[in-house]
């Protein structure tokens, strides 16, 4: 062996054998009489890297409800309800709606920061259809809910 072997695997089994680098080869090279224990280490270490790889092919599973991740390739999407039951429903439409979902939002066993979020939910779509007396009492009732947390 020449002194220009620096151990790198893909020269030596192109010299020895030519073509690509393989399994077959890497074992090959680890399995002759005269192979270097460098040899041998990159041999195992080619065999390990390409026999535990993942299958890119397989489909990872869907991760778990509730998390807020949904995969690009899963059923699960941005606008899905996870859990129907949990969820508030907003009207909009007039303003006596409004008021009601104001009164509802108000009452309901939930977090300040979720009761804030579906205040304002509402008070974006009402204020993209031009709503402004539904937009004003949404908004109103934010105030509320911030006054009321407050005094508590």
């Amino acid at each position: 062996m020449s002194k220009a072997y620096r151990g790198v695997m893909k020269a030596r089994i192109k010299k020895l054998f030519g073509g690509k680098v393989t399994i077959g080869k890497a074992k090959k090279l680890k399995a002759r009489k005269n192979a270097t224990p460098r040899d041998k280490q990159l041999a195992n270490w080619f065999i390990n890297m390409q026999t535990n790889r993942p299958n890119p092919i397989t489909k990872r599973k869907d991760p778990v409800v509730g998390t807020g991740k949904k995969p690009k390739g899963s059923n699960r999407r941005l606008y899905t309800d996870e859990n129907p039951r949990d969820t508030v429903s907003i009207k909009f439409a007039t303003p006596s709606d409004a008021r009601k979902t104001v009164a509802k939002v108000k009452k309901i066993n939930k977090p300040f920061a979720r009761k804030i979020q579906i205040l304002t939910v509402g008070e974006q779509r009402a204020k993209v259809m031009n709503k402004s007396q539904v937009v004003a009492i949404f908004k109103k009732g934010k105030e509320a809910i911030r006054k009321a947390r407050k005094n508590v």
